[in-house]
């Protein structure tokens, strides 16, 4: 059995990542594609309130787990638009180790802080700054295979131009030059996470 496509979106909040994949979902005809959001997993959480250490300690696990949940959908043939923000080296690492870096397309969602900071305004959902504080820790590894500003395209054109690019995925992809990078191999070939010159 093949495994999936995985179109990884990576941008800050309110970057436009979600409006995005539900275009690709609507665009893309050449197979069933799924769209798994990392606010969907945050959102399956029970609603008792948690100190910060023990929330910090949930919500990495959640991210964990939202990693693992997308490569076995994968692994077993679905195409996958994630939807994603890779705010601490740590996420980056663990999508690095899990995921099958040739079948990802690694795609970085850029949008001007000014405008993000009038999205996040304007949706009145996510704390103010989070964007900001964001900004310059998502696009921090530096290397996709596709990036798009949503300051200069909409949503639409965004995901064509996803679309059109898609057959023409690279080899090596950038998942596996930033795992070649960032991960060392142990001897049965699995991947260990390793703080090389990440920040």
């Amino acid at each position: 059995m093949a495994s999936g496509r995985i179109i990884f979106l990576n941008g800050t909040s309110s970057s436009g990542k979600s409006s995005i994949a539900r275009e690709l979902l609507d665009l893309l005809d050449d197979g069933v594609f799924f769209h798994l959001a990392v606010d969907g997993f945050n959102a399956m959480r029970s609603k008792r309130e948690l100190g910060a250490d023990e929330l910090d300690a949930s919500l990495r696990r959640t991210w964990m787990g939202f990693h693992r949940s997308i490569a076995a959908m994968a692994e077993v043939g679905n195409d996958i638009v994630v939807d994603h923000v890779l705010s601490e080296p740590w996420r980056l690492l663990d999508c690095l180790a899990v995921l099958r870096p040739e079948d990802v397309l690694f795609v970085g969602v850029h949008c001007p802080l000014e405008e993000l900071a009038r999205r996040e305004l304007a949706r009145g959902d996510r704390p103010t700054g989070l964007a900001a504080h964001q900004y310059d820790l998502v696009h921090s590894h530096g290397d996709y295979d596709l990036e798009c500003d949503t300051s200069t395209a909409n949503p639409r054109e965004c995901a064509q131009q996803i679309q059109k690019f898609l057959p023409h995925r690279p080899s090596p992809t950038a998942f596996t030059r930033l795992r070649r990078r960032y991960l060392a191999e142990d001897q049965s070939g699995a991947a260990r996470a390793t703080a090389r010159g990440i920040t």
